[in-house]
């Protein structure tokens, strides 16, 4: 099993220094690098590419909303801890869809549950299989017409899985592990979709509903989307999630 790559972001070395001893008690996580500002964080992440950033609020520079943000924009299956000495960013954190919001100072417990539950989160992703199920698809003839940097590609709308942001990028999953990419953004592509087999589950996901196969539990007030016919899966809020249940009622 792989370690599971981590990056802390504190102004402060003693709180750096506190989280490294936690991850390093719960074991399975590699500490990838450490940010003391918001901006050394975005160019570590960058660098790293970290499964968990653990991340305060208040730092210079930047703060850690605002680096959560850009976070999302670039990688938005990267899981956000916050810890801070600060309840009044609750709010802020859950708009960024953080997966825990940790208070200083620090319960024991506390943290080697959250730690635990990232464990569990991020192994059974990595543990699932791909779907390997082969059936044959029914035909519609329609197809979705995508702009990119080498001409216009086409994509049958049957197929289409997963439509997801992806480095500044929009990039669409299809059935058989196929991938196109396009500059167009995702509200874009989201218009030209049929709205009764697509749905938009999160900013930065549009999930092909024929092709959902289980919406699971993920941090405190996200689900993730299982789907078929791929390894990729999906977050969902809570909110996106009643409006998808009444669609089915």
């Amino acid at each position: 099993m792989p370690n599971i790559r981590t990056l802390i972001a504190d102004d402060d070395p003693g709180m750096r220094l506190v989280m490294k001893k936690f991850i390093e008690r719960s074991g399975g996580f590699e500490l990838v690098g450490e940010a003391v500002n918001g901006e050394e964080l975005i160019r570590l992440h960058g660098e790293t590419r970290p499964d968990v950033v653990i991340l305060d609020v208040e730092m210079p520079q930047m703060t850690g909303i605002e680096a959560a943000k850009i976070i999302q924009d670039v990688n938005p299956k990267t899981i956000l801890v916050f810890a801070t000495a600060h309840e009044d960013y609750r709010k802020d954190a859950f708009e960024v869809y953080a997966f825990d919001y940790l208070i200083k100072p620090f319960k024991m417990d506390r943290v080697m549950t959250t730690l635990e539950m990232i464990k569990t989160r991020f192994f059974q992703t990595f543990d699932r299989k791909k779907d390997e199920e082969k059936k044959e698809k029914s035909v519609s003839g329609q197809k979705l017409m995508l702009r990119h940097k080498e001409g216009i590609s086409f994509a049958d709308v049957d197929e289409i899985v997963l439509v997801e942001r992806e480095d500044r990028s929009t990039v669409i999953e299809l059935t058989g592990g196929k991938r196109l990419v396009t500059s167009e953004g995702l509200s874009e592509i989201e218009e030209r979709l049929p709205k009764d087999k697509f749905f938009r589950t999160h900013k930065s996901y549009i999930v092909g509903l024929d092709h959902v196969e289980a919406i699971t539990p993920y941090g405190r007030w996200t689900y993730v989307v299982q789907l078929r016919g791929t390894d990729r899966d999906a977050l969902i809020t809570a909110e996106r999630l009643d409006v998808l249940e009444k669609m089915y009622q």
